[in-house]
């Protein structure tokens, strides 16, 4: 028996909704459909219910076809979309697709033959992409898991040769030894932040949500990183907003080991591109806007400037996607920031850069702020 297909259909008419559900029928497919009038009706379905594909009519009463899909992928709903247009929406659902449709067919067009067609190649591509992540995924997993036990054995052993535990080391071999250390260090890393990677983006980061002081945070951050600024000859700064009369009060609530690693990638990252001049890391506050969620009384802000050589707009652009390399020859895996973002949007707040080449960059980052009720 055909393995039946849970299907959401979009549409304000009723009668068109009704076609499509004809057609499905005559075309002999086992289909569950669900109806949604307008983007909200559907986007408060699609987030309970899981459905193989997802028919969208274009005109629809609330938002257009464009804001609903956008919405859809927005929320990481991978579920394959077909766009139902009228006639002379060709150029519009083109414009669709891109947004993340996966096919499009003009209702002048839709029968029984034509829209089995297009569901059938959307979940059968679908479920191909899915497979092949979920392999990559798994991938992933053992390969950083398999290289990161033996960096940290040679990690390890590298300090004790170090701390000369197996005879003395000649004086000749100190400085190689270190420069032995610092790169295996830099490998461990890259592996550790490729692992954290897969963990956010397949969904099995599990985070420990407690009250963050960013004020203790950021004070233990700027006094393991001061020695990478003292050798390089820059300033490393920490700065609280003028109006702020205890910087204890600066809370947000959130697992913070991922805070933490999210500020220490930003300031490292700060510091590496930067030769002369400083790093400042700021910390204050800013009152809600009319905009932002109801559930947000105020936000904490974390700025982070440096007079470092800067972004062109083009690497502003994409400076926080996966592997995204900048065009400094210092520029590492493209994997830190991308992590930056992450832990960003899982603590449901924004960042954003700003840099001119030659003058530096800022990136600012917005938390909820935490507000302890006594």
């Amino acid at each position: 028996m055909e393995e039946a297909l849970r299907v959401l259909i979009v549409d304000d008419d009723r009668v068109d909704r009704m076609i499509v559900q004809r057609a499905l029928k005559q075309a002999n497919l086992v289909v569950d459909c669900v109806e949604a009038e307008d983007c909200k009706q559907a986007m408060a379905t699609l987030s309970q219910e899981t459905f193989d594909c997802v028919f969208v009519d274009y005109r629809l009463p609330d938002q257009d076809g464009l804001a609903l899909i956008q919405g859809i992928r927005q929320q990481k709903i991978q579920s394959p979309i077909i766009v139902l247009t009228g006639q002379g929406d060709e150029q519009i659902a083109v414009e669709l697709m891109k947004a993340g449709a996966s096919d499009y067919l003009s209702k002048s067009r839709i029968s029984s033959e034509s829209l089995s067609q297009v569901l059938r190649n959307a979940v059968r591509v679908y479920r191909a992409e899915a497979e092949m992540a979920l392999q990559r995924a798994d991938f992933i997993a053992h390969l950083t898991h398999d290289l990161r036990t033996p960096l940290v054995a040679t990690d390890m052993m590298l300090k004790l040769f170090q701390k000369e535990a197996f005879g003395r080391i000649p004086e000749a071999m100190h400085s190689p030894l270190a420069a032995l250390i610092r790169s295996n260090q830099n490998l461990l890393d890259m592996v550790n932040t490729l692992l954290e990677v897969h963990c956010y983006e397949a969904g099995e980061k599990a985070l420990t949500l407690v009250t963050c002081n960013m004020w203790e945070i950021s004070q233990e951050i700027i006094q393991e990183l001061d020695p990478l600024a003292q050798d390089k000859g820059i300033e490393l700064k920490l700065v609280v907003s003028e109006e702020i009369s205890d910087p204890n009060q600066i809370l947000v609530l959130g697992d913070c080991q991922e805070v933490r690693r999210m500020v220490t990638n930003l300031v490292a990252n700060s510091i590496k591109f930067t030769e002369t001049g400083y790093v400042e890391l700021r910390l204050g506050l800013s009152d809600a806007q009319p905009e932002d969620p109801l559930t947000v009384s105020g936000w904490v802000t974390i700025d982070v400037k440096d007079t470092g050589f800067g972004m062109s707009s083009e690497e502003q652009a994409g400076i926080f996607q996966r592997f995204r390399k900048g065009s400094h020859k210092q520029s590492g895996s493209g994997l830190g920031l991308h992590l930056v973002q992450r832990i960003v949007s899982i603590h449901k707040g924004m960042i954003q850069v700003t840099s001119v080449v030659g003058q530096g960059s800022l990136f600012s980052i917005r938390l909820p702020l935490y507000v302890e009720v006594k």
